[in-house]
């Protein structure tokens, strides 16, 4: 789990913190009020290899939380266990030679 976070957080602070800012302040409405942060995060983040090859690997795991954000707009948090799910698998990720 850390990995992912540290490589995020080195590489999108910016944009991850305005993103969950955005989220924040808004529980209800986020995915309207914060779609144009969420796009520089994805930009962000799929412009790294170390990000891109995580994402690649946990493809699954990653779509299946981004399902549940839209399934529970009203309440992010209940996917934290999609969360920890996604963060697991990019622990596994062999990051040999990417960077």
């Amino acid at each position: 789990m850390q990995v992912a976070m540290d490589i995020t957080t080195k590489y999108c602070h910016k944009e991850m913190e305005s993103y969950g800012q955005c989220v924040a302040a808004h529980p209800s409405t986020w995915q309207q009020h914060c779609q144009d942060l969420k796009m520089k995060v994805a930009q962000c983040t799929s412009s790294h290899p170390v990000i891109q090859k995580i994402r690649t690997d946990c493809s699954k795991e990653f779509t299946e939380f981004e399902r549940c954000l839209l399934e529970n707009q009203n309440s992010p948090t209940s996917c934290s266990a999609h969360v920890a799910r996604f963060l697991g698998c990019a622990e596994t990720v062999d990051l040999a030679g990417v960077g």
